[in-house]
């Protein structure tokens, strides 16, 4: 048995495949397609991932504005925050999130960011995700593929 075909490949910063890809968030769950689009972001669908680096794609996300929430979660959960001040912890419910100017993207960054790692990687794959309201986005020049993000696991 030859020993050398079963070593493990441990992908670098060279050696990544990164690819650009849509997805349409119309009509989807906000919490489970947010974990796809963190997964892909991850690279965790390719069979060369590692953990420790950057091996994800670049993930267009459109439609940003037509999620859903179900239940009573668009008045019942609350998202915090801290000034830095005495007394500075602010709250926020999405729907308040909505309302605001990009309230679409800045609901769909936070909720993938709190999925990803929270090291130096999670701020690095973080900014791989690009979040519009409507269909229409500027990466056409990267030519990217759309997927249906109902076919992933």
């Amino acid at each position: 048995m030859n020993t050398l075909s079963y070593k493990t490949i441990s992908a670098n910063k060279a050696t990544v495949n990164k690819e650009w890809v849509v997805v349409d968030a119309a009509d989807q769950v906000l919490g489970r397609f947010a974990v796809k689009v963190a997964k892909l972001l991850r690279g965790k669908y390719k069979p060369n991932f590692t953990p420790n680096v950057d091996c994800g794609d670049n993930v267009i996300v459109i439609n940003a504005d037509k999620v859903v929430l179900t239940g009573k979660k668009w008045t019942d959960r609350v998202y915090l925050r801290y000034t830095g001040y005495p007394g500075g912890q602010r709250e926020m419910t999405p729907a308040q999130l909505m309302k605001k100017p990009n309230g679409a993207e800045r609901l769909m960054k936070k909720v993938v960011k709190g999925m990803l790692p929270k090291t130096k990687l999670g701020s690095q794959l973080i900014d791989n995700l690009f979040v519009y309201a409507g269909t229409e986005h500027p990466h056409q020049a990267q030519t990217p593929k759309s997927i249906d993000i109902n076919s992933l696991n």
